[in-house]
């Protein structure tokens, strides 16, 4: 079985996610702010509770990783923050309060881990087809779709730089999915997937993918939004 780290599991996919490799037998790091006590209770899951804005409160997750598991086998890098404001309101520190969460959590949780990781391990960043050049882009999102491109700029340097180690780094740019956070960007819009069904999706790609692909940007997505 697998040691898999998950972020963002309080809600949505990465709830979802963190159940489907527990209950398939994995053991799952769930990273987030707040922590379900479904999650709390499941005898496969070790709940963190971490504000990954701040990058001294990944110290736990090091102190975990040294301690208890001292490898990683995947990581799924799928929190996220969003904010839906005109780009003339949108300020600096709204800008860094985004990236903050999308982006430097990211780089800053990887590269903890990169002691951990082996030849075989598989680091997953959920991004959005919004961050994808070339994508339909939607107003309002300058913040969050610019931060989704750069983790998967990101990525692509990452796959590079850790070729020789056999360690895989690859993007989900996720369409809509019916979550709490595409409410807040799309008021009333109905996604055609659930969080439960991408989940299966992203919990098969994480345990297979990388067999398959390195440096890359898969486009999970069969609307627009």
């Amino acid at each position: 079985m697998k040691n898999i780290i998950v972020t963002g599991t309080s809600r949505g996919i990465g709830y979802e996610l963190t159940l489907q490799f527990a209950n398939a037998g994995h053991n799952v790091l769930a990273i987030s702010r707040n922590i379900p006590q479904t999650l709390l209770q499941h005898p496969n899951v070790t709940c963190l509770s971490v504000d990954l804005a701040d990058e001294s409160a990944l110290q736990v997750v090091d102190d975990f990783l040294s301690s208890t598991w001292k490898k990683v086998d995947a990581v799924v890098h799928n929190a996220g923050a969003l904010l839906l404001k005109p780009f003339a309101e949108t300020t600096q520190a709204d800008f860094e309060r985004i990236y903050k969460v999308n982006v430097f959590a990211v780089a800053n949780l990887t590269r903890l881990c990169l002691p951990y990781l082996q030849s075989g391990s598989h680091v997953v960043t959920i991004s959005s087809i919004g961050g994808v050049r070339g994508s339909l882009k939607f107003a309002g999102l300058a913040a969050y779709s610019s931060s989704k491109g750069a983790v998967i700029t990101l990525t692509e340097l990452l796959a590079e730089e850790y070729k020789e180690k056999g360690i895989s780094f690859n993007v989900l740019a996720l369409g809509s999915v019916q979550t709490e956070m595409l409410e807040e960007a799309f008021p009333g819009y109905q996604a055609p997937i659930s969080a439960d069904g991408m989940a299966t999706y992203i919990y098969d790609f994480t345990l297979n993918g990388n067999k398959y692909f390195n440096g890359k940007v898969l486009e999970v997505s069969s609307t627009n939004p």
